[in-house]
């Protein structure tokens, strides 16, 4: 098995070449092609085309969306679960994360984790990103839709 190289906030980000590419390019072919014949010439057929092109783009966004929000509650409650172990004085105010604000302390270590989320709740970080490259002892997450 191919040695995985350490993740970090320069490459932690996942694409799946064939969905994020391939496909999106694809749909908006269509969508720019089923548009075009529709605009030039009006009919039943065309209109057909369109509407089936267009439910094929809402399928595939859809698609994404609900993956990504139900990876989302997952990781919410593990940084609930997580929070209350590492840092239980912190829980009362557990509802002030952001989603946002959560996946990003999930790529921080345990050590770190409170530091970095007391600077959250105290507004000195807001933004994903930013959080994300305050972390030193980075924990690779491999398992992301």
């Amino acid at each position: 098995m191919a040695q995985l190289l350490p993740q970090n906030f320069k490459n932690h980000a996942r694409y799946v070449p064939l969905y994020h590419f391939v496909l999106f390019f694809m749909l908006v072919a269509l969508l720019a092609r089923a548009t075009w014949a529709m605009i030039g010439h009006f009919s039943a057929d065309t209109v057909s085309q369109f509407l089936l092109v267009a439910a094929v783009v809402l399928a595939a966004f859809f698609a994404r969306s609900f993956a990504l929000t139900a990876q989302d509650r997952v990781i919410r409650l593990e940084m609930k679960l997580r929070m209350q172990a590492v840092t239980p004085q912190l829980m009362p105010r557990f509802a002030e994360f952001t989603t946002g604000q959560l996946v990003a302390l999930r790529y921080a270590g345990d050590v770190e984790l409170q530091g970095l989320a007391q600077q959250v709740l105290d507004g000195k970080l807001t933004r994903g990103a930013d959080i994300k490259k305050q972390v030193r002892d980075w924990q690779a997450d491999r398992l992301r839709v």
